[in-house]
This record gives structure tokens, sequence and C-alpha cells, in this order.
């Protein structure tokens, strides 16, 4: 389909709650609860994220990406972590910190194969009101 040539950004945010606990392998329990202070012990979030395309709008549909395809897309990979706790029902963090960078890499690797024409742009995750994170994968 043909392009008027203009680029956009577009954007679908998306909500889950997950429980988990910041506790490095590599550090003793103490060791654990001294960097990591409250976060050492179980606890949840909610977690808000907006999931960002970027790309030239199509002249025949006058989009970037079919949000109506883009929501199904977001949800199946919010729901393998809502209402879980991440560390212990989320595969991908036995092996990686729950953290909210790798939680954002995590939304990012279950979507970019996806969404096609490397429209993906960036992540941006909320742990909290006050914390987030943004990543772009291999964008600049």
């Amino acid at each position: 389909m043909k392009s008027n040539e203009r680029k956009i950004y577009l954007q679908r945010e998306s909500h889950f709650s997950s429980a988990h606990k910041l506790s490095s392998k590599n550090l003793t329990l103490e060791e654990n609860q001294k960097f990591w202070g409250k976060c050492s012990s179980l606890h949840g979030h909610n977690y808000k994220i907006i999931v960002t395309l970027y790309g030239e709008i199509d002249a025949e549909t006058g989009m970037v990406f079919n949000i109506n395809l883009l929501k199904p897309m977001i949800e199946k990979v919010v729901n393998t972590m809502d209402h879980k706790n991440l560390d212990e029902d989320v595969e991908f963090f036995r092996n990686n910190l729950s953290t909210a960078e790798n939680i954002a890499v995590y939304i990012w690797d279950n979507l970019v194969n996806d969404i096609p024409n490397k429209l993906l742009y960036s992540i941006k995750l909320w742990e909290t009101d006050r914390n987030s994170v943004i990543y772009k994968g291999s964008n600049p």
C-alpha cells in the first residue's frame, strides 16, 4: 500500500498487576536485603504500559497500524503477567530479575516479531506513579 510519507507515533496503553521480589542469586540474603531494601520481600505493583509504534501513515487506510490488531497482541503479553508472581509464574523471570527494566524487555521481546514492518518503537512501563522505564530495543 502506498504511503503519504508522513510518519506518526501510535500508542496503546494497558495495565496489569503482578507480584515479585528483587533478589539476586549472586547475593546472600543479607546482601539482597541491603541492596534492594523492602523490594527484597514479595510485593506487588499495578503496572501501566504504553506500547508505541512509529511509521508512515498508509494512504489507503489512513493508519500506521490497525489498533484493533494491536490490542490483542498487547493483551496476550499482558495476560502472561497479570495477577501472577512474575518470579515463579513467568519463565523469563526465572533467569532474569523482575526489575522494571527486564519487564519492559520481556514485553518488547514478545511483541517485536508480531508487529510487522519494524513498527514497534518503544515500551514505556510504569512500576509506580514515580518510577518508569523506556525500552527501544535496537531502535535508536
